[in-house]
């Protein structure tokens, strides 16, 4: 229990589904918590942190096995004691998929398209290629089109290439356009990315956090280790949705988009939980050489900047 009914809430939701999703929680807390700090903790300082989300001992050994298997980390023993990191695979992957989760504000968009056909890409291969494009932000205007309004055409060219379909590709790019957002835009957009579906997510994060966010501007406090708990939490479900978020410019999106009031309510909270969490965070987790680390400069530039 917590002083706050509504993170009591939170971490009940979560609960429900635990052993599911220890291993993406895990990730989460790499990603937001443990990477800035040099990437590296003690198992066992894991399983303090973990213990209040109803995530055991052996579910954290087992989901952190899994997470190895799979390439995010790597093991190092020391004694009796073992120390997790993320692989080199790893990082890269926090690094692209966290950029994202903490971006601030989108660029301006000059109105150009890049376009990927599919048609020549062998039939066993498109699923994955468009799962992958879609991951960039990519949506579907036609059953081999994909398209993006905003995306570097290097990037996907090495993603195809990755692939092995650069070569079976066509790629084109689109001037761009006085008129950047029409009506028949719009309502491609919102069928070719499925705002609608995704706005019902938004709205339910908001639904979820929104309560404790009014609690807390209340003077509510919270301890340290409630201030980490409520981080976690907030970083762990905005991440799957962030993830999910094509990142379209504002130029294309409803006038009452759902993402954008989501995204001022996680930064508020993260703001006003960051800084106390490490507190907790400095007297929990351990590495091979004692405390963490000083967390790094990037830390401090999350959601425009951590006052």
């Amino acid at each position: 229990m917590t002083s706050q009914p509504q993170l009591d809430q939170l971490i009940a939701r979560f609960q429900q589904n635990g052993p599911v999703r220890a291993s993406s929680l895990i990730v989460t807390l790499y990603g937001d918590v443990i990477e800035p700090h040099g990437g590296t903790v003690w198992l066992g300082s894991l399983f303090a942190l973990l213990e209040p989300m109803g995530i055991n001992e052996r579910l954290v050994r087992t989901s952190v096995f899994r997470l190895a298997k799979e390439d995010w980390l790597t093991a190092v023993k020391i004694g009796r004691r073992s120390y997790y990191s993320l692989t080199g695979s790893g990082r890269r992957r926090f690094e692209k998929a966290f950029k994202r989760v903490y971006s601030g504000a989108p660029a301006a968009w000059d109105g150009t398209w890049l376009m990927v056909l599919l048609s020549q890409v062998p039939t066993e291969k498109r699923k994955r290629v468009r799962e992958e494009l879609e991951w960039q932000g990519f949506g579907a205007l036609a059953a081999n089109t994909l398209a993006c309004p905003r995306s570097d055409r290097t990037d996907v060219m090495t993603t195809l290439n990755d692939l092995g379909v650069l070569d079976d590709s066509l790629i084109f790019e689109t001037r761009g356009q006085e008129t950047l957002a029409s009506k028949a835009m719009r309502l491609q957009v919102r069928d070719s990315w499925r705002l609608e579906e995704l706005g019902d997510h938004y709205r339910e994060f908001i639904a979820l956090f929104r309560p404790l966010w009014q609690a807390l501007s209340e003077n509510k406090a919270l301890d340290a280790r409630e201030c980490f708990l409520v981080r976690l939490l907030l970083i762990h479900e905005y991440r799957k949705l962030v993830l999910r978020d094509p990142q379209l410019p504002e130029e294309l999106l409803p006038a009452d988009w759902e993402g954008r009031a989501a995204r001022q309510l996680c930064r508020n909270l993260y703001r006003l939980t960051a800084r106390p969490a490490e507190t907790y965070l400095n007297a929990v987790l351990e590495t091979a050489d004692g405390p963490l680390p000083e967390v790094n400069d990037s830390f401090y530039r999350r959601f425009g900047g951590i006052l």
